[in-house]
């Protein structure tokens, strides 16, 4: 286990040349940025925080966050507004740049072959003085290096791991552990091999307070446990820096959960393909669907200019949108999966793509010529005062259905992509090439399966 450890370390920590690349580059970025600040007259201090400012990065993984803190007294509008104007002015003296968007827009800058995120926020000293999502940053680097005592290649292994079962980030399209999270979870429990030991324990335990703070501050400490248990999350660790929120509340139960089997598998038989997957086998998605006996539909449009933070929830949104949709419409939805490559996806597997619906037809009066032509031409005939009517079978195609749904807008999308999905294409048991391999390890589960 030991030699395994070792050898996973060598690849995934930086090297001596490239520890001195990241300190020169932060250097300078630091540097343009004080120059601006001078230049605007701010009172704006520069801070590095996350796991290059910690120390807890991976090799190759060098996003850079410096974090542009402006004075309590200065009102929130007028943050968002010359924060975004600073970070601007500092991205283009960086070269190409971006305007991202959190719970303010922030700047997205590139520079020498490193990503530099540039984020307005408050100088804040505790808990009680942050304003917003962002200010604890900078709580949140200074606790964890006082704290983290020298096990860095810890969070390193962990953190490569979290990765290799993909279960890193706490975007909402992922949902796994954050890197914070991480270094917490070190921090509590000590080493890499320790965490996972703990993974049972960690799940009855259900609440982390590394601070303290459910005896320091009670009442705040409480009403985020009662908040966040309501809510049923698999675990709640108190913010160290803050007693309000939970580390862990955008941590689902399926990434949880990957990670409670994956623990145990290393634990039973340690292998560096938990860290470094191996690519999975891809075969033919049609052959798969011919023995499996379902079909799959997919749902293909032009994606929508958005960055994956809003993109990816609004079409997990729609595709479950559309899982309700249709099994209300008489389908069995199995699974669905989305993203994009060259267009925006939705794929859905269900059962079958046509079903049988009971239609009844009126006719004419029955004593007329055109009532005894009905008579003749239709099996189940009955009479209602005057007038003849028949019930026929039909079949009904999910192409139509779908788009009848569309047409009544009776599935529930996401606001930004509605209006691309209302002109998608729909492919049955078939996808463009791009998308095959895709299709494959969404009908085989491999992209989900925990024995894989």
């Amino acid at each position: 286990m030991e030699e395994l450890l070792d050898q996973v370390l060598k690849e995934i920590k930086p090297s001596e040349e490239e520890r001195e690349l990241v300190e020169r580059v932060k250097g300078e970025v630091k540097g343009i940025a004080k120059e601006i600040i001078a230049v605007f007259e701010y009172n704006v201090e520069p801070y590095f925080v996350g796991s290059l400012a910690k120390d807890t990065y991976l090799s190759g993984d060098h996003d850079i966050d410096l974090f542009l803190a402006f004075p309590l007294e200065v009102p929130l509008g007028e943050l968002r507004e010359k924060g975004l104007e600073l970070a601007k002015a500092i991205g283009e003296k960086l070269g190409k740049y971006e305007i991202a968007y959190a719970e303010h827009p922030y700047v997205r800058a590139f520079y020498r072959g490193f990503k530099v995120d540039l984020v307005p926020c408050y100088s804040v000293r505790n808990w009680r003085d942050v304003r917003t999502a962002v200010d604890r940053s900078i709580l949140h680097t200074e606790w964890v290096l006082r704290h983290l005592n020298g096990r860095n290649d810890e969070v390193r292994l962990l953190k490569r791991f979290f990765k290799g079962i993909d279960v890193y980030g706490s975007e909402i399209y992922v949902k796994g552990f954050s890197g914070y999270l991480t270094e917490l979870l070190i921090i509590k429990y000590g080493s890499f091999l320790e965490v996972l030991e703990n993974h049972d324990f960690m799940l009855r335990q259900k609440i982390i307070d590394l601070e303290g703070w459910l005896k320091k501050e009670p009442e705040v400490a409480m009403k985020t446990v009662k908040r966040e248990a309501d809510a049923d999350v698999p675990l709640i660790i108190i913010d160290p820096v803050d007693p309000r929120r939970n580390v862990a509340s955008a941590l689902s139960w399926e990434r949880f959960g990957i990670f409670y089997f994956k623990a145990k598998q290393f634990l039973e038989k340690p292998s560096r393909n938990f860290f470094f997957p191996r690519q999975k086998q891809k075969r033919d998605y049609k052959k798969l669907l011919r023995e499996k006996g379902t079909k799959l539909v997919t749902l293909l449009f032009e994606k929508p200019d958005l960055i994956d933070d809003l993109l990816l929830p609004q079409l997990e949104k729609s595709a479950k949108g559309f899982m309700k949709a249709l099994e209300l419409r008489g389908f069995k939805v199995f699974e669905a999966h989305w993203g994009y490559k060259n267009k925006a996806f939705i794929m859905l597997e269900v059962d079958r793509t046509e079903k049988p619906r009971i239609e009844i037809k009126p006719g004419p009066e029955f004593f007329t010529e055109r009532g005894l032509r009905f008579y003749s031409k239709n099996q189940k005939v009955w009479i209602r005062g005057k007038r003849l009517y028949s019930e026929k079978v039909v079949r009904e195609s999910i192409v139509d259905v779908i788009r009848d749904l569309l047409e009544k807008n009776q599935v529930s999308l996401g606001k930004q992509v509605r209006e691309h999905i209302m002109q998608a294409d729909i492919l049955i048991n078939f996808v463009p090439p791009e998308l095959s391999d895709e299709a494959y390890l969404f009908l085989s589960r491999e992209k989900w399966n925990l024995k894989g």
